[in-house]
């Protein structure tokens, strides 16, 4: 087995039917500019019924038909924000604590201590988290997921992974395993992937990998380590016309 197996994001995910939420971090080939990416998919129409949307510079999923919205409680948030010299990414509302907590000085592992996985059994969706720290002219990136102890939901696992940021190597965490009823949590250590330089290769090769029937909606960010300035990409399957 090689631990160090790295992967495109085509090939750790084209054929999986559903892999949930996805968060992906790391460095360009180039070792230029820092790489944000998050996408969610869905099987309910209540899930389906969103896309993402940049306001102010802070990410939201929002409802696509405001009309059709059944249960926004763990739908409907802020994704992506900014805290100072950080950049946080998650997929739920805990973007809001992991924002508030260092506001007061609290860690990212800290302000993750007071949430737990998605109240939404059986499947007790993991809650997956990730921050990007930038400094002198470069960045580390963390990565979290908070997911149930057993089948009951009886408690909460929480795992941290901390990274370098090397040239052309990204990881990549996702709530789920593949379909299933209940759906299997993510197991393991984030995924290792390759990370081209080309923001539109990356995002196409991204989006054209997730199922079809089951993608909403992605988006991608290119930090330019030496200018601080952002590109970014949103794809949303949902469109007004």
């Amino acid at each position: 087995m090689n631990v160090y197996e790295t992967k495109t994001i085509a090939e750790r995910i084209t054929g999986n039917s559903y892999v949930g939420r996805g968060i992906v971090a790391g460095k360009t080939a180039d070792g230029k500019k820092a790489v944000t990416a998050y996408f969610i998919m869905g099987r309910s129409q209540n899930s389906r019924n969103r896309i993402f949307s940049m306001k102010d510079g802070v990410l939201y999923t929002e409802p696509f038909d405001a009309e059709k919205v059944k249960d926004p409680s763990l739908i409907i948030y802020a994704a992506l924000r900014r805290c100072e010299s950080s950049l946080i990414v998650t997929n739920g509302n805990q973007t809001d604590t992991i924002w508030e907590g260092m506001k007061k000085g609290v860690s990212f592992k800290e302000a993750l201590e007071s949430r737990d996985f998605e109240p939404d059994a059986p499947n007790y969706t993991p809650r997956i988290s990730a921050i990007l720290n930038f400094s002198n002219g470069d960045f580390s990136y963390e990565m979290s997921i908070l997911k149930s102890a057993d089948e009951k939901g009886t408690a909460t696992n929480r795992y941290t992974f901390s990274y370098a940021a090397l040239p052309g190597l990204g990881h990549f965490i996702h709530t789920y395993v593949c379909d299933g009823d209940p759906i299997p949590t993510f197991q393991g250590e984030p995924e290792r992937i390759s990370i081209p330089d080309d923001i539109d290769e990356f995002t196409n090769s991204l989006w054209e990998s997730l199922d079809a029937d089951n993608k909403i909606s992605l988006f991608v960010r290119y930090t330019d380590l030496a200018e601080g300035t952002d590109e970014d990409r949103i794809l949303n399957k949902n469109r007004k016309e």
